[in-house]
């Protein structure tokens, strides 16, 4: 094992549709270079979930991992809060 370690986002689901697939929404502030607001960015990965245990609205924590698929490269930590 290398001595790397793997990145960790923490964001919430917006689509369980796929089978084993969610996908994850993490928004992160970044200050405007020429008006210096705070501005909200939006990624959106890609998350294998083996059980089919996310639904929307569930704030999660992901982890980088080999290429799944063609688009995932993620793979579910844990749940951190159920959404209600």
């Amino acid at each position: 094992m290398s001595d790397k370690k793997r990145k960790l986002r923490t964001g919430t689901v917006v689509s369980d549709k796929m089978d084993k697939t969610v996908v994850v929404a993490v928004e992160r502030k970044t200050q405007h270079p020429l008006y210096k607001r705070v501005i909200t960015r939006t990624s959106r990965f890609k998350a294998h979930d083996e059980n089919n245990e996310c639904n929307v609205g569930d704030k999660v924590k992901i982890v980088e991992t080999r290429p799944i698929s063609k688009q995932k490269r993620w793979k579910l930590e844990e749940i951190i809060r159920k959404a209600k």
